[in-house]
């Protein structure tokens, strides 16, 4: 089961390489961004988990209209990108839910950071898809936890995709900057050894970067716009041609708490 998703935010990493760029253009690109998303989703007739922060979804309601209307799933990523408080848990919840009309089960952490999956529990969530089980010096250190789904205190916790053993991570930078054969070659070896594969990617990815008056590190503008566009769409279209399903995180979860 492939299960895409996409942290839907403010566009905030120039200001954690210390350059000004102003809110209403950080909205502005995520919501072009995820604009991009959603038309190439359409085009496969394809669901996927979509995780806003508040301030996305309150900026962006014609987004959140029209991703839930596509039968999209809408969970939490918290109230803002770059500030996070334990109160912002169930905050964050509540507000989305009120915007989506319907109860937000799953939760994903500000850049995957780690939390007490028991405050996760007591904020009211399902699911948390906050773990990426591989080791980015800086970042993760996570090799020892496990690399399927498992539950803690209640709470399914989802991991992001990594391969078998070498635990290497197939999140957004390895859809980046590896060649496309070779990113779908390990996509599918991972999938006969797991039976999800998660991964997630942001709206900013889509947007054509060049375009901004800002320098940013060449791994984040490398295939940024056109090529990742590309890329998510011939990706979706080799998975659907081999046979592979897609589902949201919702859809993952109701399959283990059914057992």
């Amino acid at each position: 089961m492939i299960a895409l998703s996409f942290d839907i935010e403010e566009f905030d990493l120039p200001l954690e390489h210390g350059i000004d760029f102003p809110v209403e253009r950080q909205m502005a690109v995520s919501r072009q961004g995820a604009s991009y998303i959603l038309d190439i989703l359409a085009r496969h007739g394809v669901k996927a988990t979509f995780f806003s922060t508040v301030s996305f979804a309150e900026a962006a309601p014609g987004i959140i209209s029209r991703l839930l209307a596509d039968g999209h799933e809408l969970a939490s990523h918290g109230m803002q990108h770059s500030q996070f408080e334990i109160t912002d848990l169930q905050r964050s919840r509540q507000r989305l839910s009120e915007i989506a009309g319907r109860d937000v089960i799953g939760y994903r952490q500000a850049r995957m950071m780690k939390l007490d999956e028991a405050e996760i529990a007591r904020a009211g969530y399902k699911y948390d898809s906050s773990l990426n089980p591989t080791f980015i010096p800086g970042r993760y250190m996570h090799l020892t936890t496990p690399r399927l789904h498992f539950w803690k205190d209640g709470v399914l916790q989802i991991p992001s995709a990594v391969t078998p053993l070498v635990r290497f991570p197939l999140f957004w930078i390895s859809a980046h900057v590896l060649p496309q054969k070779l990113y779908r070659a390990l996509v599918r070896h991972t999938l006969r050894h797991s039976p999800d594969f998660v991964t997630y990617f942001h709206p900013w990815e889509f947007y054509d970067l060049t375009s901004l008056d800002i320098k940013l590190p060449a791994i984040v503008r490398h295939n940024a716009g056109e090529g990742m566009r590309q890329r998510l769409d011939a990706l979706i279209a080799d998975l659907k041609g081999r046979g592979y399903q897609f589902a949201t995180l919702s859809e993952v979860y109701q399959r283990y708490a059914d057992k």
